[in-house]
């Protein structure tokens, strides 16, 4: 999930742009210089306007944040990529005001923070920026990011205060300018032509409070002499099974604790899971029938009469799609080396690789839903296939995107329309950064979804949450086993199922890579 947070002492700047001195001819222009035809010097130009400052102060605590303050600590960045990050007007993607990758963004870190400066092009939304931050209008700005999972450090003083540092950014997605502060003491500038500092507030914590703003902040900090759930999974784990207590069991499987195991199933820190496009739905028994909601573009209102009874609407609303959850096995592997050393985070070893065993089944499966003969299959040989397909054969209604693996997107990603522009387009928003037709295209892996026998590019247009539907048991259960003479750890058992919705929500296609699929 991606959190945004305003930066305490930013210093943000906007840099004048100055003139640039007038220069002379050079000697060839001086020698075609006659009295009649008088070669004149350079015209003044003005230089690039810019922002630079702090997009992250290190060890500068936040204001509350909900019964907590946070800081970041100095070594949050180390190993990120940086190379793609984006500075943005209001972290909005259709305003983009410098990028690293075009190299109008520098990013810095050093003893203080990140330090950043963006050098902004002439438009009208980044000289509206500028504009504003040398005014005082616009004085806010912060950065978008997520966290690796368990890096996070929670400590409470003797008065009570609660503080989160953070050790460690997974993502840092853009720089942002926004226009309303959260931090009481955040200070940036912007050097007008007075050369006065004005002072502005640089870090935004809007997004955690609106997706936070109703919870409690329970089960965060873990008393020493407090024994919890995930205590006793740690030493269930590390007794090789033969520790129970606080655990519950079933049969003579422990089940894991829910605050292991929901941000695995909710797929918090999975980025590579289809299941985030389908509909997800939590059963509580083994088997049943779900009615979920469906797309109806012939459902209307009845007119009524004064006094008259409500009609009936003659439409189907629901389908009700039968569920029958399989069990699901499988094994989290774990060297004595690992147990035996306390330093390490146990729990967070077992939850990453449950969740890469939670990634691929739900892969795999979904994938068998969607090439299942309960969805029409196409053939496409050039790019006006695709669009008859995209804008004909799919309900308009639809949430479309595009799903494809690894090779046909290496494939569309060479092709390119009559006047010569790539036909896959920029969308940072969409998982592979591109679109196609306005819909987004997530790439998925060839070993997930292989080419055609006949060597065509396989693909899947349509809106995944109306095609296919996950029913998931949130209980799962582990038992300590040995594997084989060299190898011991978790066995693990989830329990879910996957099933189609509605048959008209996805089409598969076989796309030919002739030379006429560039068409």
């Amino acid at each position: 999930m991606e959190d945004r947070r305003l930066t305490i002492n930013a210093e943000l700047r906007a840099a004048e742009p100055t003139p640039q001195a007038p220069t002379e001819p050079q000697d060839s222009d001086k020698q075609d210089k006659t009295d009649n035809n008088p070669q004149p010097a350079k015209t003044a130009q003005n230089s690039p306007k810019k922002l630079s400052g702090y997009a992250i102060v290190w060890n500068t605590p936040s204001k509350d944040l909900g019964g907590f303050k946070e800081v970041v600590s100095p070594d949050a960045l180390k190993g990120v990529d940086l190379s793609n990050v984006l500075m943005l007007n209001d972290h909005d993607y259709t305003q983009v005001l410098a990028s690293v990758k075009a190299g109008t963004l520098k990013l810095t870190p050093d003893d203080k923070g990140l330090y950043f400066e963006a050098t902004l092009p002439d438009t009208t939304t980044a000289n509206d920026v500028f504009a504003n931050v040398k005014a005082g209008n616009l004085d806010s700005c912060s950065f978008s990011f997520d966290v690796d999972d368990g890096s996070d450090k929670w400590e409470k003083d003797d008065q009570g205060n609660i503080t989160r540092t953070i050790n460690q950014i997974k993502d840092l997605f853009d720089v942002s300018v926004v226009a309303v502060p959260a931090y009481d003491s955040t200070n940036v500038a912007a050097n007008n032509s007075d050369n006065k500092d004005v002072q502005v507030n640089t870090r935004s914590y809007e997004q955690f409070i609106k997706g936070e703003n109703n919870k409690m902040t329970e089960k965060t900090i873990i008393d020493n002499n407090e024994k919890t759930e995930t205590r006793s999974f740690e030493d269930f784990i590390r007794s090789h099974g033969e520790m129970r207590d606080g655990l519950a069991t079933s049969g003579v499987a422990a089940v894991i604790p829910e605050e292991v195991v929901t941000p695995v199933l909710e797929l918090k820190n999975s980025k590579y899971n289809l299941a985030q496009y389908a509909t997800v739905k939590t059963v509580s028994a083994g088997s049943g029938h779900y009615p979920i909601a469906k797309r109806n573009n012939k459902a209307t209102l009845a007119t009524k009469e004064e006094l008259a009874e409500i009609a009936d609407v003659d439409a189907n609303m629901f389908e009700d799609v039968p569920f029958d959850v399989k069990t699901r096995a499988g094994k989290i592997a774990l060297s004595n080396e690992v147990i035996d050393d306390s330093a390490v985070d146990i729990v967070s070893e077992v939850k990453n690789q449950l969740q890469k065993l939670v990634d691929n089944t739900d892969n795999q499966n979904i994938m068998k839903v969607l090439t299942s003969a309960t969805f029409k299959k196409e053939n496409a040989t050039s790019t006006d296939d695709l669009k008859k397909i995209f804008n004909v054969e799919l309900d308009p209604a639809l949430n479309k995107m595009w799903l494809v693996n690894q090779s046909g997107f290496n494939y569309l990603d060479t092709l390119k329309d009559s006047e010569g522009r790539y036909l896959l387009q920029p969308n940072p928003t969409a998982a592979s950064g591109f679109s196609l037709f306005g819909a987004p295209v997530v790439m998925i892996s060839d070993a997930v979804m292989p080419n055609n026998t006949d060597g065509s590019f396989p693909m899947i247009a349509g809106d995944i949450s109306e095609a296919v539907a996950v029913f998931r048991r949130n209980q799962v259960t582990a038992q300590w086993d040995k594997f084989d003479q060299f190898a011991q750890g978790l066995s693990v058992i989830v329990r879910n199922d996957y099933k189609p919705i509605s048959a008209d929500a996805a089409i598969n296609i076989s796309l030919s890579n002739g030379k006429g699929a560039g068409k």
